[in-house]
């Protein structure tokens, strides 16, 4: 088991600005970071982190986005194949850093709604694309790990059992999915049910509150989550991910308009500590 943090409390591109911050969690105890790449045009900083981090004895995984001219389930093939030949560039920019598992909802655009449930063209789609993208994620030694939304943010992947039904079709072993206890807490009947639905397909999660702050402090069912994952057998990535105000733009995007914690490195310290409780 590993627990890491999501570095888009502070920042959407890392660079030697984050070094005090990339301190401040190994001195916490924490085993990983969670790196952002939506800036791909230079390797430089990612190949610069990768030093840090192996340095500081931090391992790492990745977390990117998909926007509307990149969109995986597209009618368009042109955008189809965008959608593949940006995922490869996020995997070289991981590939930087030693990054293990890129996460995010890779399978769609966020924000971008069609007006009716995902169908079957769609899903086709969807699962050609990410097996190409699993083909360039293999050569680069990286797997991806598909994460559904809650369906306020997309329409395509909402729910556990949609994703491993997805995963399953891909059939790739460089494409599996990740579990997120936000999206969960909105989208699921049970946490401990959703997570035995999937475990065979998931190989990594996200600790998240469902007001995005400190995780332990709000009303997720941490009881079922952490029982449900130690049921499964889950021995992977913890990984919190929280998100402030620090970046408008990011705040924006996550419809983050007030304050949901003291300070970043206090959600950090009582984020660790309420893991580590919980999976004691």
């Amino acid at each position: 088991m590993k627990i890491g943090m999501n570095l888009l409390l502070w920042t959407d591109h890392v660079s030697a600005a984050q070094d005090a911050i990339l301190d401040t969690i190994k001195e916490l105890g924490y085993d990983a970071v969670e790196i952002p790449i939506f800036n791909t045009s230079d390797l430089k900083d990612y190949a610069r982190l990768g030093k840090r981090l192996q340095s500081l004895g931090l391992s790492a995984t990745a977390v990117t986005v998909m926007g509307p001219d990149i969109n995986p389930i597209s009618p368009d093939a042109k955008i189809r194949a965008a959608a593949v030949a940006y995922l490869d560039r996020v995997l070289e920019c991981g590939q930087q850093f030693g990054c293990e598992i890129l996460c995010g909802p890779l399978h769609s655009t966020i924000g971008v709604f069609s007006g009716t449930g995902p169908t079957e063209t769609e899903f086709q789609h969807g699962v050609e694309t990410l097996q190409e993208a699993a083909q360039k994620a293999e050569a680069r030694g990286i797997k991806l790990a598909i994460e559904y939304l809650n369906r306020f943010e997309n329409y395509f992947l909402t729910t556990a059992a949609q994703t491993s039904r997805f995963i399953k079709a891909v059939n790739h072993p460089s494409c599996k999915m990740m579990y997120d206890s936000f999206h969960a807490h909105i989208e699921e009947k049970d946490q401990a049910k959703a997570i035995a639905s999937c475990a065979a397909d998931t190989i990594h999660v996200h600790i998240s509150e469902n007001d995005r702050g400190t995780p332990g402090t709000g009303q997720v069912h941490w009881d079922s989550f952490f029982g449900g994952l130690k049921q499964s057998g889950y021995d992977g990535y913890m990984t919190i991910e929280a998100f402030g105000t620090a970046l408008p733009a990011l705040a924006a995007a996550t419809r983050v308009w007030r304050d949901l914690f003291p300070d970043a490195s206090g959600l950090c310290r009582e984020g660790l500590g309420f893991i580590k409780k919980s999976i004691r």
